[in-house]
């Protein structure tokens, strides 16, 4: 089967981005296992539980040949982060403003794992969206979709860097695609405008992360970068905000992740009380529920504290 078919029916099912590339181990994971060595991962135990299959894609498909990397748009034009702090609300990251996006793509891939068996039935197929044990970024950059940025995400010189990807891992030999060559320059605007100096160069420290915090990590949150965390109670937008490659990217097709308006910097007083049978019922099929209920409440409570602090100014000695 010609690769051209695979990234012609991709496009077809909506995907905006595609590409192929080896299955075999990334020179990345050298890179990935120094910054795991180093804790830089905050509580994700879960990354060091799955580190050594991410060494080998072939300890997660045998005889896996090839990467069918795709990317998805969930940029809509609304305004950004930095442009968005209205006093009583709060800032939810614009990946999550529409449908969860796992359900979204993982149906686009199944789509298309029809069409490669409807070609090949005796194929060996295995699909993820952001949950598999595998380097995603870094076979995506190999497959051409973009480069891995200074803010680590991926970007792309036409579509920027607000999508999701997803990967297919195949038996099936494929014609690969060249790596991207990064763009990144000289620039340094991303770096230099996190809050929590979570960033260095192609590096990020999770541990100080906005996104890691009000999303991941469980429990109290260190005071000092409480104070630092703004407006954000899930996600944060602001080193995607302030990239140059950001600026004139196209607005997503997928209606699916069209803005549900409770989702776009809510008012804090319609979240504060939410029960835990309110939240589930609320952030149903939205990525929101990530964070836990007692997570959003420890993040709007940040937030609301944090509000009261710029109002009054620091405590007289």
């Amino acid at each position: 089967m010609k690769s051209e078919l695979i990234k012609q029916k991709a496009h077809e099912i909506g995907f905006d981005l595609v590409g192929i590339t080896q299955a075999e181990t990334h020179p990345h994971f050298s890179f990935f296992k120094n910054w795991m060595d180093h804790k830089l991962y905050g509580t994700m135990d879960w990354l060091v539980r799955g580190a050594e299959r991410r060494s080998d894609p072939q300890k997660i498909l045998p005889g896996a040949k090839s990467f069918i990397c795709v990317g998805l748009n969930y940029y809509h034009g609304w305004p950004l982060s930095i442009e968005n702090v209205e006093a009583g609300k709060g800032w939810v990251s614009n990946y999550a403003w529409g449908d969860d996006y796992h359900d979204v793509m993982l149906a686009k891939l199944k789509n298309l794992e029809a069409f490669i068996l409807n070609h090949h039935p005796e194929a060996k197929l295995k699909s993820y969206v952001d949950t598999g044990p595998i380097l995603e970024r870094s076979y995506a950059e190999s497959a051409g979709l973009g480069w891995v940025g200074k803010n680590t995400l991926l970007i792309n010189q036409k579509n920027g860097s607000f999508f999701f990807l997803g990967e297919m891992l195949t038996d099936l030999e494929l014609e690969y695609d060249e790596p991207a060559a990064d763009h990144c320059g000289k620039c340094t605007r991303c770096l230099d405008a996190c809050p929590t100096n979570a960033l260095k160069a192609y590096e990020l420290d999770a541990n100080k992360c906005i996104s890691y915090l009000t999303i991941e990590h469980r429990g109290e949150i260190d005071p000092k970068l409480q104070s630092k965390m703004g407006h954000h109670i899930y996600g944060c937008d602001i080193c995607q905000d302030v990239c140059p490659w950001n600026r004139q990217i196209p607005v997503s097709r997928e209606e699916s992740f069209k803005p549900r308006p409770e989702n776009f910097h809510p008012s804090l007083s319609s979240l504060k009380n939410l029960s835990q049978e309110e939240f589930s019922h609320r952030f149903k099929n939205s990525p929101i529920k990530r964070t836990k209920w007692e997570g959003l409440l420890r993040n709007i409570q940040i937030n609301k504290n944090t509000e009261a602090g710029r109002k009054t100014g620091p405590n007289p000695p």
